[in-house]
């Protein structure tokens, strides 16, 4: 009786067959993770239908082979902001031939997942879809079903009320990456088992407010290392000196890892006890694959990429509100530098959830 009222809500929303579904999404691989459990939601309310995802070429490799709610990936073209510079022209003969291209797919539904829309709205609006739906901030256009976009929100809660738009319901709150084969082997590859439980340290963000210091991240290493744990510090190849600096500040021996692909990452992250970040792509990645997090938040961020649960997932939030360089309020206001805004964050407090969540790990150490 449930599944039947629940069938004909989605017909009263949507009152056509359904056999092809876009959704823009081009940013990173965090914005990714937030969005997974809204293209659940769609798989699970329009299991019959093609569910293409409009993204950037690492998401097509990414999703290659890799069971999950996303049948294709079409990599877009560079369009003004979205995920490009705002300042390019959106009157160009690629993009007239991308969008032609795509209206012959002919859509049934387009969905914006890509923020408030000034950009991302009209972009969607070009596909040609019979329905368009989304999100929408004051200075955007409107799609054909939208919801104001609120920045204070959290991602993955954004996201699920978008594809309510078009009668989807919620299979599951917390994203979810299926790991493969070939994931592990790689991660295997370049950090072979030895038999240690390990433990992954990630000092990266593409934000410098967002970084905790490398000399807090090697105390962190140095405590879990003491305690017998093998501690891998993961990274880009541009973060390479970022790794080496918690390296040397760790008091015992760690491994340093910035060669592996996403899909590499992601077997390292599932084969970890524990990850601890900064609030970055990885942290994020890491809570899909099935990993225990310790992530390193601003309280702004936390609202919005925060972990929903705590039973495996443990957020040290720094409340710090006003730049380190000039003082300037950043719930109020906004400024250039990109000083730490999360290195008041005390040691102490991360190693305290990192002990609490690795508890039943170290038992198993100390036995040993």
């Amino acid at each position: 009786m449930f599944m039947e009222s629940q069938d004909r809500f989605k017909r009263m929303l949507v009152p056509f067959d359904v056999e092809k579904i876009a959704v823009l999404r081009a940013n990173g691989i965090g914005d990714l993770m937030f969005a997974l459990p809204a293209l659940a939601a769609l798989r699970k309310s329009y299991p019959n239908a093609e569910i293409v995802l409009l993204a950037k070429r690492w998401h097509a490799e990414f999703f290659k082979d890799r069971p999950g709610p996303v049948d294709r990936v079409i990599p877009i073209p560079t369009y003004p902001g979205v995920g490009a510079l705002e300042h390019l022209s959106d009157d160009r003969p690629d993009l007239d031939e991308f969008f032609a291209a795509m209206v012959r797919e002919r859509f049934d539904l387009a969905l914006q997942m890509h923020g408030g829309g000034r950009y991302s709205n009209p972009f969607v609006r070009r596909l040609g879809a019979r329905l368009t739906a989304g999100l929408r901030s004051p200075d955007a256009v409107a799609l054909d079903r939208w919801i104001p976009y609120v920045y204070f929100q959290p991602e993955i809660i954004r996201y699920l009320e978008t594809v309510s738009l078009v009668g989807a319901t919620p299979l599951g709150l917390e994203p979810k990456v299926e790991v493969t084969d070939r994931d592990v082997a790689e991660s295997e590859a370049a950090v072979p088992p030895d038999g240690r439980p390990i433990v992954v340290l990630h000092p990266g963000a593409t934000d410098g407010r967002r970084r905790w210091s490398p000399a807090r991240f090697g105390a962190i290493g140095s405590a879990l290392a003491e305690q017998g744990f093998r501690v891998v510090v993961s990274g880009s190849c541009e973060e390479d000196h970022v790794i080496q600096g918690v390296l040397q500040n760790m008091g015992f021996p760690g491994e340093g890892m910035s060669r592996l692909s996403l899909g590499g990452l992601a077997g390292l992250l599932s084969r970890a006890k524990l990850v601890v970040s900064n609030d970055s792509g990885p942290l994020h990645l890491a809570h899909a694959v099935g990993a225990a997090t310790v992530g390193i938040y601003w309280c702004g961020n936390v609202v919005t990429a925060g972990p929903i649960t705590r039973m495996r997932h443990r957020p040290a939030i720094s409340w710090r509100l006003n730049c380190p360089s000039c003082g300037r309020n950043m719930i109020e206001d906004n400024c250039d530098h990109h000083d730490s805004f999360v290195d008041d964050v005390s040691v102490a407090e991360v190693r305290d959830h990192c002990l609490d969540l690795l508890r039943g790990a170290l038992d198993t150490v100390l036995a040993d």
